[in-house]
């Protein structure tokens, strides 16, 4: 039976001995292996050092598979002849690539080859989310079990319960959003036996989490820096260090997250699994919507989180060139904003982007080895005016936005000219690439008979010195998360350190706007305890962008939830951007299966040939361009079953109660 354990996935958490609760009988042991079992959990020291391994098992996204291989919705297009990534495998319908893809962040380190899986050191299975998540849970369990065996004061126990509680529901929770309902694991099982916990729906799922997130809220404080030095023993003063606990669990990340997981429990899909209504869950919105307005009121009244300056948005996703120490947070004129709730895993963060991403962002003319990773025309169009407005067809002028297709880089939401690279805008540095403007600046004007004359060198397949197969097929390129000068010549492929977000702040802003209004049924609405209405939540994040108000949700989006609902999906999407969000909004939205939700595009024009290239260079935003039309790259054919994750068959095999989703 033990040696069937080894070889599943799910409980992989449960074949650890619980070093602290299982068998005793050892044999041919070392000095001094006899340690007390209570001695981990004695004191503050020992018992945060116990449970500083859980922060260690958050997944590493941006560093697990050496590429960007975090964004499976409509958002990014790859290089087609590289099927490794698991976006590939999604993209052909085959889930079962989140663990046997050679790229996935997900797996469970499973070895194709040999039809078993490795150990918990392989390489293959760090930083990854399935053995992670099942082993945190565990662990929190684990410690949970053992609290009476702690001597120290109520405030340090507190401290310690409140982040296992919060652990045991996020590792859940992560895990929820891509499989459904799970066997809900609330104690530390025998690990001599099979457990047979019935597998839930995605709603009571949700419910046990809730209490794990309400339970960390209740327990931990907002500021670790500011507790009482009266309320911990001397040597836990000394420990918690001022200024070195931006990233531990506090009472706003549990809140956040609680209001998430109703949120999620409440959106069409969940609720569809769990009552066949496939339509928002009102109660569960409503409870999201307190949630998520008890998190911002404490950000109202203690500004530990903030909006980060628009001066400063590219510092929430990357750093480059800089002594801070992590993305998320900003210094500006001596103030420092903290953005980013909570991060990937940050281990490695020095050479993760120069050994994983370095070959993701530009198309082999500028950097010549690797696998490309494009924004799709279709996820660029969401990027609309910067009056807010969204452009509705940008093959047609409209007067309204005042968008025209003629100058389709013009007067764009300034969000567009912080993430997206296109036609003419320079991002080679310095004269590394010699004369050649060509190189220097991007040249992204396409047709769809591909020729030196009618296509620009960036976008020709086999464009000099590339290898043939990774042009820039969308037409857009991304620089959310790198400088605008990636390239090879003045050392711009060192010194990035990319972290993504699970969470930051203008994401619960935009979680709150949608559970107010779906759960209050007015965009108008707020939440139970908290003033802030839905259309003021949305104009908060594009206040940041133009702080004169000139963004703001136009009166024709406020009038009803109906119409409030897809500007808000657009915001999403566009604030959003290539976080690794967009799949899972799909999927809760019931879009996945929807056109055009279904399609990747690229964006073909033509340059005014009355239009010097030098003119183009000199001002891209305003750049007169002809014939702009799009083209379809891909299209994905999916059905019902695509909506979530096949667990591994292992693993269903294991007892009865634990079911396949539905079509696997």
């Amino acid at each position: 039976m033990n040696t069937y354990f080894r070889k599943t996935g799910i409980f992989i958490a449960l074949l650890i001995a619980g070093i602290f609760v299982s068998c005793t009988d050892y044999l041919d042991k070392a000095p001094y292996t006899d340690i007390d079992a209570d001695v981990p959990f004695k004191d503050f020291t020992n018992f945060q050092g116990f449970t500083e391994e859980l922060y260690n098992c958050i997944p590493i996204v941006t560093a697990s598979d050496y590429h960007n291989t975090w964004n499976w919705g409509e958002d990014e297009y790859y290089n087609p002849s590289e099927t490794r990534f698991f976006s590939y495998w999604l993209d052909q319908g085959n889930y079962w690539g989140w663990n046997t893809a050679g790229y996935s962040w997900l797996r469970a380190g499973y070895n194709s080859s040999t039809t078993s899986y490795t150990s918990s050191t392989d390489p293959k299975t760090k930083g990854h989310l399935w053995g992670l998540a099942w082993y945190g849970i565990r662990k929190a369990n684990v410690g949970l079990a053992n609290l009476d065996k702690f001597t120290g004061t109520d405030t340090e126990k507190n401290l310690l319960a409140g982040q296992l509680y919060f652990f045991r529901g996020w590792f859940h929770f992560m895990l929820m959003q891509y499989w459904g309902g799970l066997p809900y694991v609330g104690s530390a099982l025998p690990s001599n036996e099979t457990p047979k916990l019935p597998r839930l729906g995605y709603q009571q799922t949700a419910d046990s989490v809730a209490r794990d997130f309400q339970k960390a809220a209740d327990l931990l404080p907002v500021f670790w820096d500011s507790i009482p030095s009266d309320q911990l023993t001397s040597t836990t003063a000394d420990n918690i260090k001022s200024g070195k606990n931006d990233l531990r669990i506090n009472k706003i990340m549990a809140l956040a997250y609680l209001g998430k997981d109703l949120l999620w429990a409440g959106s069409p899909l969940m609720n569809r699994e769990s009552t066949g209504v496939a339509a928002y869950n009102t109660d569960y919105c409503k409870k999201a919507a307190d949630a998520f307005g008890q998190a911002l009121q404490l950000c109202d009244n203690t500004k530990f989180y903030e909006l980060i300056p628009f001066s400063n948005y590219s510092d929430i996703f990357y750093i480059h060139n800089s002594t801070s120490p992590l993305p998320g947070a900003a210094i500006v004129d001596g103030h420092k904003y903290r953005e980013a709730m909570f991060m990937e895993n940050v281990c490695g963060l020095s050479g993760r982007f120069r050994y994983n991403q370095v070959n993701d962002y530009r198309p082999p003319i500028i950097k010549s080895t690797g696998i490309k990773m494009y924004p799709t025309a279709n996820y660029v169009d969401y990027f609309g005016m910067n009056n807010g407005l969204p452009i509705l067809d940008i093959t047609q002028p409209d007067a309204e936005s005042g968008y025209n297709p003629q100058y389709p880089w013009k007067n764009r939401d300034p969000r567009f000219y912080k993430d997206i690279i296109y036609d003419g805008v320079r991002c080679v540095s310095g004269t590394g690439a010699g004369t050649d403007s060509l190189k220097i600046f991007a040249s992204l004007f396409g047709s769809e008979t591909e020729n030196a004359t009618t296509t620009g060198k960036y976008r020709q397949v086999n464009n000099p010195g590339g290898n043939g197969q990774n042009a820039c097929f969308t037409g857009y390129m991304n620089m959310k998360f790198t400088s605008q000068y990636l390239n090879n010549w003045d050392g711009y492929i060192d010194n990035n350190s990319v972290v993504l977000s699970f969470m930051r702040l203008a994401d619960v802003y935009l979680m709150y706007a949608e559970s107010v209004a779906a759960g209050y049924g007015s965009p108008t609405a707020h939440a139970t305890g908290y003033s802030l209405t839905a259309v003021y939540a949305v104009n908060k994040v594009r206040d940041r962008v133009a702080p004169d108000g000139s963004m703001r949700l136009a009166s024709k989006f406020t009038t009803s939830t109906d119409v409030f609902m897809p500007e808000l999906c657009r915001e999403r999407a566009v604030e959003l951007a290539f976080e690794g969000h967009r799949f899972t909004d799909l999927r809760r939205w019931l879009m996945l299966l929807q056109a055009p939700y279904t399609l990747k595009k690229t964006v073909y024009f033509d340059r005014d040939p009355n239009v010097p290239a030098k003119n183009v260079y000199a001002d891209p935003s305003n750049a007169h361009v002809l014939n702009l039309r799009e083209g379809i790259l891909s299209e994905r054919h999916l059905g019902e079953k695509h909506y979530w994750f096949p667990f591994l068959q292992s693993d269903v095999n294991l007892y009865t109660g634990f079911t396949q989703n539905p079509g696997w």
